[in-house]
């Protein structure tokens, strides 16, 4: 009975975390205005989200010992802090020009499209999961609600 308490929990720290993803971009969009520039905005945002992660470690107890293991993670997890400054960066630049809802059902077009292939090829030591034909439509009909979304 706990575990499914537990996974509803998850599911919604994952709807959260989905809701929270728009809401930055906006605010990054309307940030970068005012500083005249998408990548000082993001830069701004991850200065501030280090920052409170850093105080977030410092209240929960979380070790900052576990830190200096990083030099051992192989160099390719090292991309996530790129990949995370490309997408705040672009999200900042984009939002402003074709708008939140535009700008995300193409996102999520493009994490539907890499997570069946990371899925199917079991890249980045994920468990294979083959693409199958049930996959393959979940992912055309978010690309149909992509085109509804730019259309309307």
């Amino acid at each position: 009975m706990a575990n499914f308490f537990n996974n509803y929990f998850f599911i919604f720290l994952a709807i959260l975390a989905g809701m929270a993803m728009p809401t930055q971009a906006t605010v990054n969009s309307k940030l970068a205005g005012y500083v005249e520039s998408p990548i000082s905005a993001a830069f701004i945002s991850f200065a501030v989200g280090t920052v409170a992660l850093f105080v977030y470690m410092l209240l929960t107890g979380v070790s900052l010992s576990g830190l200096a293991a990083a030099k051992n993670a192989p160099l390719i997890v090292w991309i996530g802090g790129f990949l995370g400054a490309f997408f705040v960066s672009v999200m900042a630049m984009v939002v402003p020009k074709i708008g939140v809802a535009l700008a995300f059902s193409l996102a999520i077009g493009g994490q539907m499209l890499v997570t069946l292939l990371i899925d199917h090829f079991g890249w980045l030591g994920v468990p294979e999961k083959p693409i199958n034909l049930w996959r393959v439509l979940g992912a055309a009909l978010i690309t149909v609600g992509v085109i509804l979304i730019r259309k309307f």
